[in-house]
């Protein structure tokens, strides 16, 4: 690490974490210890704070973490460099959306994102094609380098070696790293000496998430240091990290990898545990400077165990594991934290080709300030796609099998596809649809068709 010329504190998280991997139980959060959360506001039954939020936007910056390479879909680049809706990639939407509410705020909102060392450039290639992003940016970098720290094997915990190519022998450590690359690259400071206070934080990948006036409003109401936005649990979301408190009634997070297999059943129970985290989030950067001040720069979070191939795309490559933290977790670290309760509209993430194609479809659509919602002549809720994994996990399979494009999936309620399935233009599909193909052989769907409430095999 010190070869790879990474700062102190850096080097220093991951030493702390690498600590923490010889001792399993230290990263568990068991059921005996926490409970679940009993009221969180509703953003729908708030009062409209937007004329508080409007105030405040001289003081607020949108950052977005943008450090995937997609590697779950085979993607090679940055995650954001995908056609996301109406031929416009994921990053396009993204300037645009800020770009709007500058416009419609009448304000100079600062959009700053983090990049890992492998999506900076291919990002920063394109922010330069819309030279109008650069003002309203206060001297503030539209972007900063979140760290690396080395994989580790899982078979004697020592650093992976891969002499064919040794970056992928690197990794990112996780969203949680924002802490440590907000001090090392010094846009904290910056940020803190042109006023801002305010950070709104999202995914690069959720088209939803984006800063709400009245949201901001509440936060800076509420006086609070921290506040995560969460969505309801549903039986798709059972597997993912949920919001909880401790016996004391803090808040905190409890990811998978931190559930012992004894505690999977409480953990799965969307009854028990209603909310989970959207990684939207809201932080109080005067108040994490002074919490990094007093703890020598080090935000303390639990450490998650990522285990993958040392090359995503190599199945037989060794079996590494990827040290991370997740930002969320904070949470438990301010006393003061809070959540706030919000409708599906402002998390749409696209994590498998499954949410990507729904995306594509007309199922979903862009509104004035191009952000992605439920097509408003829909009521069938949001769409459920669930495909085959053999021929549709990676984003060049889904668009071989689509080469037209997502079929019209307006009345469509749950696509089911089993089985090497294409599609010709111009399909319909209405209500519940499965296609089941058992043969060796591709299937194909003609142009023109009209699939309704069927199962054809």
């Amino acid at each position: 690490m010190r070869d790879e010329n990474l700062p102190a504190l850096c080097i220093e998280v991951f030493l702390a974490n690498y600590q923490k991997l010889h001792t399993d139980e230290d990263s568990l959060i068991r059921e005996n210890c926490i409970q679940p959360v009993k009221t969180i506001p509703t953003l729908d039954t708030l009062p409209d704070y937007s004329e508080k939020g409007k105030s405040l936007l001289k003081e607020a910056v949108a950052i977005k973490l943008n450090g995937g390479l997609g590697t779950g879909m085979g993607l090679k680049k940055a995650k954001s460099l995908l056609t996301a809706k109406d031929d416009q990639t994921f990053l396009e939407l993204i300037i645009k959306q800020v770009l709007s509410q500058r416009q419609h705020f009448a304000s100079d909102l600062p959009l700053v994102f983090m990049n890992s060392f492998s999506t900076e450039t291919d990002t920063l290639n394109v922010l330069h094609k819309y030279p109008e992003v650069f003002t309203g940016q206060k001297n503030i970098p539209l972007s900063f380098i979140q760290n690396k720290v080395p994989k580790i094997l899982a078979d004697n915990l020592q650093p992976a070696q891969w002499p064919e190519d040794s970056s992928k022998t690197w990794c990112p450590p996780g969203h949680g790293d924002i802490y440590t690359a907000l001090q090392t690259s010094g846009i904290l400071d910056t940020l803190l000496d042109q006023g801002i206070k305010y950070a709104f934080i999202s995914n690069s990948d959720n088209l939803g998430g984006s800063l709400d006036l009245s949201i901001l409003g509440y936060f800076a109401v509420q006086d609070a240091s921290f506040m995560m936005e969460v969505a309801d649990r549903t039986e798709a979301d059972k597997k993912g990290g949920h919001l909880a408190e401790t016996r004391e009634g803090g808040l905190l997070l409890r990811e998978a990898a931190q559930c012992h297999d004894d505690d999977i059943s409480d953990f799965q129970n969307i009854s028990k545990y209603r909310y989970f985290n959207t990684n939207n989030l809201w932080i109080r950067l005067d108040r994490l400077k002074q919490h990094l001040d007093e703890h020598h720069g080090i935000v303390d979070l639990p450490l998650i165990q990522n285990k993958k191939t040392l090359d995503p795309r190599e199945s037989d490559s060794p079996q590494v594991i990827q040290l991370e933290t997740a930002m969320g977790s904070a949470i438990s670290l301010f006393e003061d934290a809070i959540a706030l309760r919000i409708p599906k509209k402002r998390f749409a993430p696209i994590k498998t080709t499954n949410e990507l194609l729904g995306l594509w479809s007309n199922a979903f659509v862009l509104d004035d300030n191009n952000l992605v919602i439920s097509n408003p002549a829909r009521d069938l809720g949001f769409i459920v796609i669930d495909l085959d994994k053999r021929y549709y996990k990676n984003i060049d399979d889904l668009s071989q099998r689509f080469p037209e494009g997502a079929p019209d999936m307006l009345e469509c309620s749950k696509l089911v596809i089993q089985g090497d399935v294409k599609f010709g233009c111009d399909i319909k599909l209405i209500g519940h649809v499965e296609i089941i193909n058992g043969s060796d052989q591709q299937m194909c769907i003609e142009s023109g068709s009209t699939i309704s409430e069927d199962v054809i095999a």
